[in-house]
C-alpha cells in the first residue's frame, strides 16, 4: 500500500510481536524500512521471529512482561539502545482471550486477560509517554482493540471490558497528549485467524457449528497483510492528521450484527417471491 522505505526513521516497539497479528505487522514494518523491537514473555518465540525476519532489516527483541511496569521501563531502555535511536512508535498488541460463559470463570481468569490487555497497554503507554514528553519527542501510539470494544460481547467478557478500556485510553490520550506531539489511534479487527488465539476462540467443534465467515458480508475472513497495511499507514507520517480514531477492519461484520433485519439474507428467493405476491 505504501511506497518503499515509507517507514524509514521509524523505530517501533510491538508488544506481542513474536506471533499472530503482531508478527505480521512486524514483517510489514520491516519491509517498509522501519527498525523494530518485539517483546513478549516467551524468549524462544521471539528468537525464532527475529531469526526469520533478520534479512528484512533491523529487528531486535526484549523479554518483557507488560504487566510489570518496571520491566516495561527496562524494555524501553533496551529498545532505545538496540534500534539505533529513540523509539518513536509504540504498538500495544499483546493480548489474551478465551471463550467461556462468564459464570464459569474464576476471578483469576479475569485477572489474566485484563492484566495483559488493559494493564499492559496502560503500562506501556505511560512509560513511553513519560519518556517522550520529558524529551520533547513526537511519537505515535497504535492500540489493537476489537470490534466488540465498541459494543461489548457475551462469552468474552474479560476481553470485552479490557479492550473497551484500551479504546477509552486511546481517545483520552489523543486529546491530552496530542498537543505534546503524540498521536494515539486504534485498530479494531474483526475475524483474523491466528494460530494460537483462533484455536482457543474457535475450536473445531465450534467452527463446524458456526463458521465465522458467514457473519461477514464479504463472506471471508481477514488476511493478516490487510491489517498490517492499515497499521503501517497509521504509524506512518502519511496519517499525521489522524488522532484519536478507531479504524474498524472487519469486512462489515459488526454492522451486519447490528442491523435488526440483516439476517434476512437467509431468506430464499422463493420466499421473497411469495412475500412479494402477498404484498400485492
Amino acid at each position: 500500500m505504501l511506497r518503499d522505505n515509507a517507514l524509514n526513521g521509524k523505530r517501533i516497539v510491538v508488544t506481542g510481536g513474536g506471533t499472530g497479528l503482531g508478527k505480521s505487522m512486524t514483517e510489514c514494518f520491516l519491509r517498509l524500512g522501519a527498525s523494530v523491537l518485539i517483546c513478549s514473555r516467551k524468549e524462544d518465540v521471539l528468537k525464532q521471529t527475529v531469526e526469520a525476519f533478520s534479512p528484512l532489516g533491523n529487528i531486535q527483541y526484549a523479554v518483557c512482561d507488560v504487566r510489570d511496569y518496571k520491566q516495561v521501563e527496562t524494555m524501553l531502555q533496551q529498545a532505545n539502545e538496540r534500534l539505533g535511536g529513540n523509539v518513536n512508535v509504540l504498538v500495544n498488541n499483546a493480548a489474551g482471550n478465551f471463550v467461556m460463559p462468564t459464570e464459569r470463570l474464576s476471578h483469576k481468569a479475569f485477572d489474566v486477560v485484563t492484566d495483559i490487555v488493559l494493564k499492559g497497554s496502560y503500562n506501556c503507554s505511560l512509560a513511553f509517554g513519560k519518556y517522550w514528553i520529558e524529551n520533547n519527542s513526537a511519537a505515535t501510539v497504535l492500540n489493537i482493540v476489537t470490534t466488540y470494544a465498541l459494543t461489548g460481547s457475551a462469552y468474552v467478557v474479560p476481553s470485552a471490558i479490557a479492550k473497551a478500556g484500551v479504546l477509552s485510553l486511546t481517545r483520552s490520550l489523543a486529546v491530552e497528549w496530542g498537543p505534546k506531539g503524540i498521536r494515539t489511534n486504534a485498530i479494531a479487527p474483526g475475524p483474523f485467524p491466528t494460530e494460537g488465539a483462533w484455536s482457543r476462540l474457535f475450536p473445531e467443534p465450534v467452527r463446524q457449528a458456526m463458521d465465522p465467515a458467514r457473519r461477514v458480508p464479504l463472506k471471508r475472513l481477514g488476511d493478516h497483510r490487510e491489517l498490517a497495511d492499515l497499521a503501517a499507514y497509521l504509524v506512518s507520517d502519511f496519517s499525521s492528521y489522524i488522532n484519536g480514531e478507531v479504524v474498524v477492519i472487519d469486512g462489515g461484520e459488526w454492522l451486519k450484527g447490528a442491523g435488526q433485519f440483516n439476517d434476512f439474507d437467509l431468506v430464499s428467493e422463493d420466499v421473497w417471491n411469495q412475500w412479494e405476491r402477498m404484498r400485492r
